[in-house]
């Protein structure tokens, strides 16, 4: 019997009592988590040494935090703004900290980019597995505690739940728990109930998995400000990336796209590719794609307007494919029912006698319907409620009796009348998990009924991969665009996305490994690769393609396609020396050179070769200058939308740029000449006000305030 709960003290005894004190705890990546009932059950075992808790997660988010004094002042006003009472996860801290208390210990598959660098106790419990992999190995560590956030809401009187955000792991998880269950295990599943966490429906309603949920909690105290990820600024180097990827999808198919600034670059341009092509293709012609490229947007992409439309599948569903599926741009349905799916590749089908009949010529139905074709045929809108069977005939709502059989001519008139308007239960996206800005869930609560049930968050195994209704979805996923991103690729192809040569977690592979085997799996699917060719760092440019690296995410025998801000090299099926060649055509010009001797000096590439005259002006200057002939339109700072004021906006450029342009040495020395650098205070009035730096008060406050302006001059002009 599933119990309901006002007070996660009260869930935190009846977890206590049912483990016995040895917790091992699972929950779900991100936004899913249950804070409120997680902390409660911290502080517990926290002050009882006779206690245990093994918590099983990923990607713990925190607020972010402050580098320097500016950056306090800048982030400290706008974070109260953003997460206003949102309840921190209590062992968050401690883990980066390495100050856990002896019986809490916390592993995650997946963690905030960059936030456990320093942290050896994180680094130490870090498990690396597939996204595809989790629940087979959360159920391995012998779990005996599941907790996450639910959605309800109350139709005609009745309590529904969903899993909302996080049904991913949860919905392939399920069914090992309730098998130990079932063998005699003690497991316990606790849902906190959260009244701002959007509904969604199709797979991720909780239903008939209710009675495997032993507490559901609300918790009056538990219905906080929900964790957002504003939405970051999109430079002009992740716009070319984001332009050259673009070309790169096809009309027809199937998108899937990570997050980051790299990915809202991805949708913007999709957007201008949509509704304003004349500005898309501006800057396109202005770069001069190289033949190569062409030939390959010809085949495998386009730069038109969609036709058809695309069908989205991503792990994540995020504020832009949201975004695209507003648009219309991802507005391709795909039905849970291969026969149809079949017909319903290029030319949408309509609810008929012609359907009828093709279904048929693929033994979909039978001459004389059974009762579970005919609750298929009714369930996606080929014919309306109403027909039923009895016995040799088919009922039909207006009283008419029939025989059935659909050669019977007499029967193929009257079903004439019983034909739905169009076909229903058409998905244009599946996902796993969701996160994104507030206005993100603002737009997700405020979807009609058409909306939302066109939107399917379902179990991570069926989007991730393959297996399992392996046919159906290889004719979901046609022509298939697996966008994602690193932060560094070698010359012969390999990609880096989730720790560094030390060892050391940047975050996680996730499911990054799973679509780009997938994408070689697929006919017609491609593995899209987004980095940026360059990082500048303490005022130092370094090239992020290297000739090798002492890790990999994607090893060189999955090389597909990899997309820099100067264009797109084509990996697949190549020699290694033609990927060394394109791989050295997308790179900084200020590296190619030195590139290129790397791999002449190890024999992978010819001696006499030279970079060819089109790829020697890689540099951002040239860049910069296609932006600025194209304007602001072409190239927003924010694309998609932003959490910060334009005051915000501009102070969020200058601090980029001191904490991007400028080493420890170098900073010393701005600083120094920045303080005898008097005037601009009244050009930049609002954004001192903004800081608390109208006043500096001593030296070290009037130090940073002129470095401030300096910053402020710079990014402006």
């Amino acid at each position: 019997m599933t119990e309901r709960m006002d007070s996660v003290e009260k869930a935190v005894d009846y977890v206590i009592e049912k483990s016995g004190g040895e917790i091992r705890l699972a929950m779900p990546l991100g936004l899913g988590k249950p804070n409120r009932f997680l902390n409660a059950l911290y502080q517990r075992v926290e002050h009882d040494p006779a206690l245990s808790l093994d918590i099983f997660t990923a990607l713990s988010l925190g607020k972010p935090g402050a580098g320097s004094d500016l950056e306090k002042r800048f982030l400290d006003p706008f974070a109260e703004r953003i997460f206003a009472d949102y309840e921190p996860l209590a062992y968050l801290k401690p883990q980066k900290k390495g100050a856990l208390p002896a019986n809490i210990r916390v592993f995650e598959f997946f963690v905030q980019p960059g936030s456990m660098l320093g942290s050896d106790v994180a680094q130490q419990h870090y498990i690396s597995s597939n996204y595809t992999h989790v629940a087979r190995d959360l159920n391995a560590r012998k779990i005996n505690v599941v907790a996450q956030m639910l959605a309800h809401r109350v139709v005609d009187g009745e309590d529904q739940y969903s899993f909302s955000c996080n049904p991913e792991v949860t919905l392939d998880l399920l069914p090992l728990l309730k098998a130990r269950r079932e063998a005699g295990e003690t497991i316990v599943a606790v849902g906190q109930l959260h009244r701002d966490l959007p509904f969604m429906e199709n797979d991720a309603m909780v239903g008939d998995w209710l009675p495997e949920m032993d507490l559901l909690v609300d918790d009056p105290d538990g219905h906080r400000c929900l964790f957002s990820t504003p939405n970051m600024p999109v430079n002009i180097q992740d716009h070319f990336v984001g332009l050259h990827a673009s070309t790169l999808v096809k009309d027809g198919g199937t998108l899937q796209i990570g997050i980051g600034a790299l990915g809202d670059a991805l949708v913007h341009h999709l957007r201008l590719r949509e509704q304003d092509n004349q500005r898309y293709l501006s800057p396109l012609k202005a770069w001069q794609i190289p033949g190569e490229h062409q030939a390959l947007i010809d085949q495998e992409g386009g730069t038109a307007r969609f036709q058809e439309g695309l069908y989205g599948c991503s792990e994540m569903v995020t504020h832009g494919l949201l975004q695209l599926v507003d648009d219309k741009i991802i507005r391709r349905p795909v039905y849970d029912w291969a026969p149809l799916q079949q017909l319903e590749m290029h030319n949408p089908a309509e609810p008929g006698l012609a359907l009828l009949d093709a279904l048929r010529e693929q033994s979909a139905i039978s001459r004389r319907l059974d009762r579970a074709q005919l609750r298929l045929l009714k369930r996606f809108g080929i014919f309306r409620e109403g027909v039923t069977k009895k016995g040799e005939q088919l009922l039909l709502p207006n009283e008419v009796a029939v025989a059935n059989d659909l050669d019977d001519r007499a029967t193929r008139e009257a079903l004439k009348a019983v034909f739905g308007d169009r076909l229903k239960g058409g998905m244009v996206m599946h996902g796993g998990f969701f996160l994104g800005p507030k206005a993100f869930y603002d737009r997700l609560r405020g979807l009609d009924d058409a909306e939302r049930a066109a939107i399917n968050m379902t179990r991570i195994s069926y989007v991730n991969h393959l297996y399992g209704d392996e046919t159906l979805k290889r004719l979901q996923r046609q022509d298939a665009r697996f966008v994602n991103t690193a932060f560094t690729v070698t010359l012969l192809g390999a990609a880096v996305a989730d720790q560094i040569d030390d060892g050391r977690v940047l975050s996680g592979v996730g499911g990054q490994y799973n679509f780009v085997s997938q994408a070689h799996e697929l006919e017609g699917a491609r593995s899209v690769i987004m980095v940026r060719a360059w990082r500048e760092r303490g005022g130092e440019a370094m090239s992020n393609v290297v000739f090798s690296y002492g890790h990999n995410t994607i090893p060189r025998h999955l090389r597909d396609i990899v997309v820099t801000e100067y264009g797109v090299a084509d990996l697949r099926g190549k020699t290694d020396e033609e990927v060394i060649m394109a791989m050295l055509n997308v790179a900084d010009s200020r590296f190619q050179i030195e590139l290129m001797e790397q791999a002449q000096a190890a024999g992978k590439l010819r001696k006499d070769y030279q970079i060819p005259e089109p790829y020697r002006r890689n540099n951002p200057e040239h860049l910069h200058e296609i932006a600025a002939d194209n304007g602001e339109q072409s190239f927003p700072l924010f694309p998609l939308g932003s959490d910060f004021t334009d005051t915000e906006q501009r102070l969020l450029k200058a601090l980029t740029w001191l904490k991007e342009k400028v080493s420890h040495k170098e900073y010393l020395e701005l600083g120094r000449d920045a303080l005898f650098n008097e005037g601009s205070e009244a050009e930049f009035e609002r954004e001192l006000e903004r800081m608390d730096m109208k006043t500096p008060e001593g030296v070290r406050e009037h130090v940073y305030q002129r470095l401030l302006l300096t910053a402020l001059e710079a990014v402006s002009h």
